[in-house]
């Protein structure tokens, strides 16, 4: 398979990057408060339509308005913004609980950003989390083609991973149908998501999560040039 032309998705991301940084704030500033935190920690106590009604102005306050103020600073950067709604979808769950222990919000096209707050911090990256059946195929043929386009996400995996992200997983166990299991980059073709996702303490700054995302831009403009814009089943962690 030959390798696509550049399109122009990932050079305006990397202009509307620059345009769009999230600014550093003032020494010790926090993404989000520390009572953000113990919100969930309570929640998941209490996790009960009551206690949510009783709670809701906290949700706002310290949840809902942050992530909306970085969707609006990543929406022009990276694309459609959104936060994820609070309430659980428990039509086909065992557990009735009817709210996520976590927030979340996500920016992009084919590939994106995202960041999410929990109890336990905070998780953020980028990249694309679910490939549809499309999407996964034609990026392992550019792989499997081991030319230029393999070595650069190549590239771009090992600089992740030296700078403490991880890939999304897990990967499959052998090599996908049809490709060899003794294939140079089989640990390439053996992924089933192109996402890098990196934990950060309780206490990250807005620069922080900017480092986090201006780290994921090789592998969100990678995917945008080689998976290609296919909408069906594209998901995102959190959802």
């Amino acid at each position: 398979m030959g390798e696509p032309v550049p399109s122009s998705a990932g050079r305006a991301a990397g202009e509307a990057s620059e345009a769009h940084r999230i600014e550093p704030g003032e020494p010790g500033e926090r993404l989000f408060e520390p009572a953000a935190f113990a919100f969930y920690r309570e929640l998941a106590e209490h996790n009960d339509r009551d206690w949510w009604q009783a709670h809701r102005a906290d949700y706002e306050r310290l949840i809902r308005i942050p992530l909306e103020r970085l969707a609006e600073i990543a929406e022009p950067r990276y694309g459609p913004a959104k936060v994820f709604r609070p309430n659980r979808d428990v039509r086909f769950s065992a557990d009735k609980s009817p709210y996520k222990l976590n927030g979340a919000m996500t920016a992009g096209g084919v590939a994106g950003v995202y960041v999410s707050i929990s109890a336990d911090g905070l998780h953020a990256g980028g990249g694309l989390y679910e490939p549809s059946r499309l999407q996964l195929r034609r990026s392992r043929e550019v792989i499997a083609a081991d030319g230029a386009a393999a070595a650069e996400l190549d590239r771009i995996v090992a600089g992740l991973e030296s700078s403490g992200f991880e890939l999304a997983g897990p990967p499959l166990r052998t090599a996908p149908r049809g490709f060899d299991r003794e294939h140079p980059r089989i640990a390439l073709l053996r992924q089933t998501r192109f996402a890098g996702l990196i934990s950060l303490p309780a206490t990250a700054s807005p620069g922080d999560l900017d480092d986090v995302w201006r780290g994921v831009e090789p592998l969100l403009a990678w995917v945008e040039r080689y998976a290609e814009a296919d909408w069906d089943d594209r998901l995102t962690p959190g959802a």
